[in-house]
Formats: structure tokens, sequence, C-alpha cells
């Protein structure tokens, strides 16, 4: 396995997990708007996806990573908003592997701190967040207000 910088050349087969990644949280399939959602992502550079390529060279997982900012710090973060692995990769450090490229990237930036947020009942991630170094917050509420 190695891990890549996913361009447009990897279209098909992100939009095809990230498809997965979406219904994993209940959302119904689309795979053609996830195919336009990506596609308008990497076209805009306004994500980074970094995603796992086994020895074949299917790609097997990946993560996508959005920047921003934070004003109290006058420094860089970035989101690490997307992981997925598929289903028959993991437990294999495919999902280990694309957090340490992640981690390196915003490293890299000079980013203050890389932030994700996971389902409370995701305690497989969970796990894997905690033991690779993450820390829950235990300052700040997150609020969320839809706006249709």
């Amino acid at each position: 396995m190695k891990i890549i910088r996913a361009n447009a050349e990897n279209l098909d087969e992100l939009a095809s997990l990230f498809d997965q990644y979406r219904q994993f949280y209940q959302r119904s399939p689309d795979l053609e708007a996830c195919r336009a959602f990506m596609a308008e992502r990497i076209e805009n550079d306004e994500s980074v996806i970094f995603a796992a390529q086994s020895d074949e060279g299917f790609i097997i997982g990946f993560t996508q990573l959005y920047r921003s900012f934070c004003s109290v710090e006058l420094k860089e973060l970035i989101y690490l908003y997307d992981l997925f692995v598929v289903p028959a990769a993991r437990r294999t450090g495919v999902a280990r592997a694309l957090m340490e490229a992640a981690r390196q990237y915003a490293s890299a930036r000079g980013a203050v701190r890389l932030t994700l947020e996971t389902a409370i009942t995701n305690r497989p991630a969970q796990a894997l967040y905690e033991e690779l170094g993450y820390a829950r917050d235990e300052e700040f509420y997150t609020y969320s207000l839809a706006t249709p």
C-alpha cells in the first residue's frame, strides 16, 4: 500500500468510496452527486485528498482535508473532515497511514492543529484517534444551525 495525494485522475474511484462513506452516515447513494462534489473540490483546490492505494493500484481508502483558520491563535488549522477505508481493508493500517499523511501535511503547512469530528457511536474510529494522540474536546461545545 502507498499513500498518494489524489487528483482528478483518481476521481472515479474516489467518488465510489465517497458515496460509500456517505452511506455509512445514513445518506442515500448518489454516485453522480458524489463525483460532482469531489470534482469541484479538486478543481477549485478547496480540499486536499490523500488516498491509500493497494499494491494492485486500487484506492482502498481516503481522507479529505479542508484548510481554515484559527482567529485566536492567528494560524491556519486543518479539518480532517472525511476518512473512509473499504471494509475489506479495515484493521490493516490503512486508516493509520492516512491519518499520518494528514498530520504530516498539517505540520508542513505550519497549521496550529488538525481537528476532526466523528459520530458518537463510531467507537472504532475514536479508539484509533485517541491511540494517535487526539484528545476529545472538553473545553468547547459544538453548535450547528441548519440553513435551509
